[in-house]
């Protein structure tokens, strides 16, 4: 069921969020100094192509630098990035069978906006361990 929603999400959301993704990771990684906000942007993009049967958790061993550096984000790109996901699921929940689909992304929101400190995981994983 998860390889069905993942190309279903592909074709109607997922290769646009992908994209956007992928464009803040390359301006963040020119930009030298902020080459850590373009990783955690091209990590995010993979789970924004094919995000069912994954999940995002808390990394163990973030710690302060991780909080300062989402502050920095959200200002510079992740509030655009979540108006990306907003945009995206208005035709999703207008189409009626793409609900789920708009819901899975309006739960992207939050990794959009803080990517620092988070983990993206399988969810059949063992959290904590």
């Amino acid at each position: 069921m998860n390889a069905i929603l993942n190309v279903i999400w592909l074709i109607f959301a997922g290769l646009w969020l992908a994209i956007g993704y992928v464009v803040a990771g390359i301006v963040c990684c020119i930009l030298i100094i902020t080459i850590p906000f373009g990783i955690a942007s091209f990590r995010i993009a993979g789970y924004a192509l094919w995000p069912f049967g994954r999940t995002v958790v808390d990394k163990p061993t973030a710690g302060a630098f991780s909080t300062i550096g989402n502050v920095i984000w959200v200002i510079f790109a992740g509030i655009w990035l979540a108006i990306g996901h907003v945009v995206t699921s208005i035709p999703l929940f207008v189409s009626i069978i793409g609900i789920p689909l708009g819901i899975a992304n309006l739960k992207m929101i939050p990794v959009s906006l803080l990517p620092l400190g988070k983990q993206i995981v399988p969810t059949n994983a063992r959290f904590g361990s």
